[in-house]
């Protein structure tokens, strides 16, 4: 009898394991080492993020290439479309990027369409439509100092210095240290002819010599342009109707007028002259009671 209450026991017991074995819940199972698929929210915006890196290392026909492939995958969505306008924008295909910027104006990606259209106007020496196109894109990210910046150099070139200061200022205390937004208000303080102020910038950044030189470069063709610009509005203004008619005058007018070229005079252009500017009387940033001294 106990042999045999053995066996049974036995029996019972292997009978238990078997029976514990074959439902062994899934959770006690020992896990797969295979790396879950990817969501395809996270491979497309991943995608999306490979594109944007190629584009910063100046990759931009390539890219153009991937928002086609990206397109056929994924469908259009307006970051893709941005993608592509910069592309277009880069390669010389500005109305193209025109058209796409123009259709993100009411979307989320409505700052950065302004801020391209902005470029394309500067690149056309609109100085009016660039600087409302940036302007625009400041109001809608006033934190963005690549925008601020752009804004400020913008109106540099158009020869608005005094308004050129407040998005320039914005953009180097918004980011102390920078050295874009560094170089770009020693740039309007060259301008005006406030040397002090660029050293003092250039020294408080450590600005290398490349970068004062690009300074001086950049001042000397603002000039220039400034200049040219000034010219041709007094040619224009010479070929005016009323000037037309007086094409014919007597030789007693040319004598005077070649006597009158003849004898120094002050040219009305000086009192726009960019050295001869007077520092304004609502100086916020002025040396004595700036207390971080990033800005003038």
């Amino acid at each position: 009898m106990p042999a045999l209450r053995t066996s049974c026991l036995l029996l019972a017991l292997a009978a238990v394991a078997s029976g514990c074995a074959s439902t062994t819940p899934k959770y006690l199972r020992a896990p797969s080492l295979a790396a879950p698929e990817p969501a395809p929210q996270d491979s497309r915006n991943a995608y999306l993020e490979l594109i944007g890196r190629m584009q910063q290392q100046g990759a931009w026909y390539a890219s153009l290439a991937h928002v086609d492939a990206f397109r056929q995958r994924y469908g259009d969505p307006p970051a893709l479309r941005l993608l592509q306008a910069d592309a277009l924008r880069e390669t010389g295909q500005a109305d193209a990027a025109i058209a796409l910027y123009r259709e993100l104006s009411s979307s989320p990606q409505a700052a950065a369409a302004a801020h391209g259209l902005g470029l394309i106007a500067a690149r056309r020496d609109d100085d009016r439509g660039s600087e409302e196109a940036l302007a625009r894109a400041t109001q809608l990210q006033p934190l963005n100092t690549d925008y601020l910046g752009d804004l400020g150099y913008a109106r540099l070139r158009a020869g608005r210095f005094e308004q050129a200061r407040e998005p320039l200022a914005k953009a180097l205390e918004l980011s102390p240290g920078n050295a874009k937004a560094t170089a770009n208000l020693a740039l309007w303080a060259v301008l005006r002819g406030d040397v002090a102020t660029a050293e003092r910038l250039v020294q408080q950044a450590n600005l290398n010599e490349d970068t004062q030189h690009s300074i001086q470069q950049q001042a000397a063709q603002i000039r220039t342009r400034l200049q040219q610009r000034q010219a041709a509005a007094a040619q224009v203004a010479a070929a005016s109707p009323y000037a037309r008619a007086n094409a014919g005058a007597t030789s007693r007018v040319q004598q005077s007028t070649t006597r009158l070229a003849a004898e120094p005079r002050r040219d009305a252009r000086d009192a726009r002259d960019p050295q001869r500017l007077p520092p304004s009387m609502l100086e916020r940033f002025s040396t004595s009671d700036q207390p971080n001294g990033n800005t003038p």
